[in-house]
């Protein structure tokens, strides 16, 4: 297994913020169904304030570019990125890679 780990601020409005979490309690099936499609095992979202924390964990042989090159081209992928692209200050036009930022592991008690 693989994982990722990203960042996003959203935009400084507490009803927008409100409403993106909403949407996040109801995310539509199309999107899930995409990402297990691409081999995206699970995803979490985590919220402090106007700023998030993703963690997405892959199958072993995931690669980032290629297969969220791959999902941004499923069913309803480019609906959802519009619709969240809103909350988070970006174009709606904007790809997931242009808003949520990589972040880099510098440390793991395991290793």
């Amino acid at each position: 297994m693989k994982r990722y780990c990203q960042t996003l601020t959203l935009v400084d409005d507490e009803e927008l913020i409100a409403k993106y979490v909403e949407a996040h309690a109801h995310v539509w099936p199309e999107i899930i169904a995409g990402q297990h499609q691409v081999g995206i095992l699970s995803m979490q979202i985590y919220r402090r304030d106007r700023v998030l924390f993703m963690i997405c964990d892959t199958v072993d042989d995931f690669d980032w570019h290629r297969d969220m090159a791959r999902l941004a081209s499923l069913p309803r992928q480019a609906d959802w990125e519009a619709y969240v692209a809103q909350f988070q200050g970006a174009l709606a036009t904007a790809r997931s890679d242009e808003k949520w930022q990589l972040m880099q592991k510098i440390f793991d008690s395991e290793s």
